[in-house]
């Protein structure tokens, strides 16, 4: 009697979900940035050999950690067993504790980032992954202690912190304090707008609306209250405009 023979077994192709991320509806609408990380998770999923089982796409600021887009990805990682693929390590978090919680949240697979090649996807890129953060953090908390016993011995010695060449009042003071300011509140219509238009996808017209979907939503105003007015709403809004004609 014959004995079939079989051959050999083709390995098994590594599944990736992947997860974008864009920090404003401008760029969500207008594929700018995304693109981009579309074509570094196709290259380095081609050259792993493996296959895109599931894609997320996420319009929010690098700062928010409750990110639903993310945590559907994360639920696709455990379920197909699958490694968590992302474009660039600063889509995914702008601190150690919140790419910890990524990292064990992925499953057996882990996270694999295109600009960190060398990290490979499963138990040992985690564990890479894990020491990476946990020195960043050290090392911030370190820096962040010696910058301050320095300031504090400083002002031991009688040593008056700040430029000297800036006085109170002076107008080169001013212009710079001014600046700052400006630069500041931009920065902080910039993370709000992304709500805005969410909200105005939603049916928001009025100021009232958008103040209640702003506050439902748990988005702090630029002073850090919990509860939006509308006069705030208003100067957001007023803000957009004049940065789009910028």
């Amino acid at each position: 009697m014959s004995t079939a023979r079989l051959g050999p077994t083709a390995p098994a192709v590594t599944q990736f979900v992947a997860y974008y991320r864009v920090s404003t509806d401008r760029q969500g609408k207008s594929g700018l940035g995304l693109q981009a990380q579309r074509d570094a998770v196709a290259s380095y999923v081609a050259g792993a050999g493996g296959v895109v089982t599931a894609e997320f796409e996420e319009v929010e600021s690098g700062k928010r950690n409750d990110r639903p887009q993310l945590a559907a990805a994360l639920a696709a990682c455990r379920a197909r067993r699958a490694a968590l693929v992302i474009a660039k390590l600063d889509r995914l978090a702008r601190n150690a504790r919140f790419l910890l919680h990524v990292v064990e949240g992925t499953g057996e697979a882990g996270v694999v980032f295109c600009d960190l090649p060398s990290v490979p996807p499963g138990p040992v890129g985690k564990f890479l992954l894990t020491q990476m953060a946990a020195v960043a953090e050290l090392e911030a908390g370190l820096i962040s202690q010696r910058t301050k016993a320095a300031l504090a011995a400083a002002k031991a010695r009688g040593v008056r912190l700040g430029n000297p060449h800036l006085r109170a009042g002076s107008a080169e003071h001013a212009r710079a304090a001014a600046a700052i300011k400006s630069q500041q509140a931009r920065a902080k219509v910039a993370d709000v707008s992304p709500y805005v238009e969410a909200a105005r996808r939603a049916g928001a017209c009025t100021l009232a609306e958008f103040a209640e979907a702003l506050t439902n939503r748990g988005v702090p105003t630029p002073a850090g209250k919990a509860r939006w007015r509308p006069e705030q709403v208003r100067r957001v809004l007023r803000s957009q405009v004049s940065d789009g004609m910028r």
